[in-house]
């Protein structure tokens, strides 16, 4: 287990490094220019000025020269400041990972209950209507864009019913000092439903296939043989048996939670981690960028790396394997 920790160690080491190029590489060849971007379309900044932001940012080194520039800051702390912001990066990450992290908590935690709970009960309704309901649902909203989704919730309960506001995490206008947490209850439900709806199909349909396999297997036969009723056989033999490998599918899901924050932000212009990657891509602010990614590769390695180790304590014969 100690050998296979630091292999998975090296291995994020690894990847932040291709990672960073990758991106750095991306970023130089794209033909977005960041102080274009920057200054707009202000007709009057000066060449001399342009040329000072160049020799600000360091743009007018090269793109190698650049790179280690940034990668030695950040080997001692230090993320840079972001060009649209004019804030340290890691103070911007900070602020608006809370807001993501509660967004993609709260997703993650209804996601697998009601993932679970629905795969378990489809399982064990195999066949009839319920388990029809459930494959409908579940195959249904796994061909569903998360975007869509979002605007489908926004123009019904926003727009129409008119019981939550458009978007935001906070009412507009108002200072945060002010804001009640019960508007800010308001405004994260319409984000974080929308997450959740999404989330619960793929947990629906592993668990009802692994649930389907163990009432299938020889010692549910010969529970069933000895009298014991449906709710009696989950209780002793499916739940235990189902629970750790859907909580470390779960763990694996880290990855597209993120990639689904990223667009459900968008959708509810909500303030965390993905509206602002998504911001600092289009602007072309690279250090704020870069240190979003970098956050955001650690967070789903966190999850990959649970999800590995709760693997090999289900299932002792891939203890060996890396």
């Amino acid at each position: 287990m100690v050998k296979k920790i630091l292999i998975r160690l090296l291995r994020v080491a690894t990847l932040l490094i291709g990672l960073s190029i990758l991106t750095f590489s991306l970023i130089h060849i794209s033909p977005m220019y960041p102080i274009n971007t920057y200054v707009g379309g202000d007709s009057s900044t000066s060449p001399e000025q342009i040329e000072k932001l160049r020799e600000y940012w360091g743009l007018n080194k090269s793109p190698v020269e650049q790179y280690f520039s940034w990668a030695g800051a950040l080997l001692q702390g230090n993320f840079g400041v972001s060009k649209l912001y004019r804030t340290p990066v890691m103070d911007i990450i900070k602020s608006r990972a809370m807001m993501s992290f509660a967004l993609m908590g709260t997703a993650w935690i209804l996601s697998g209950f009601f993932g679970y709970l629905l795969g378990a009960l489809s399982a064990l309704h195999r066949g009839k209507t319920l388990d029809k309901i459930i494959k409908w649902y579940s195959f249904t909203l796994v061909s569903t864009p998360i975007f869509w989704l979002g605007l489908i919730l926004l123009i019904v309960f926003s727009v129409q019913l008119q019981w939550f506001p458009v978007g935001l995490a906070a009412p507009a206008g108002v200072l945060d000092s002010e804001v009640q947490f019960s508007d800010r209850l308001h405004h994260f439900v319409l984000p974080a439903l929308t997450l959740s709806i999404l989330g619960v199909a793929s947990i629906a349909l592993h668990t009802r296939e692994k649930m389907i396999d163990i009432l299938n297997s020889e010692y549910v036969i010969f529970a069933k043989a000895r009298g014991e009723n449906k709710w009696q056989i989950f209780k002793n033999h499916g739940f235990r048996n189902s629970i750790l490998p859907a909580i470390s599918l779960q763990f694996a899901y880290f990855g597209e939670l993120f990639g689904g924050s990223v667009l459900a932000e968008q959708v509810f212009s909500y303030p965390g981690l993905g509206s602002t990657l998504t911001t600092a891509g289009l602007k072309g602010d690279l250090p704020l960028l870069m240190g979003i990614i970098l956050v955001s590769s650690l967070f789903v390695f966190t999850g990959n790396f649970i999800a590995d180790i709760l693997n090999t304590v289900v299932d002792p014969r891939i203890k060996g394997e890396v």
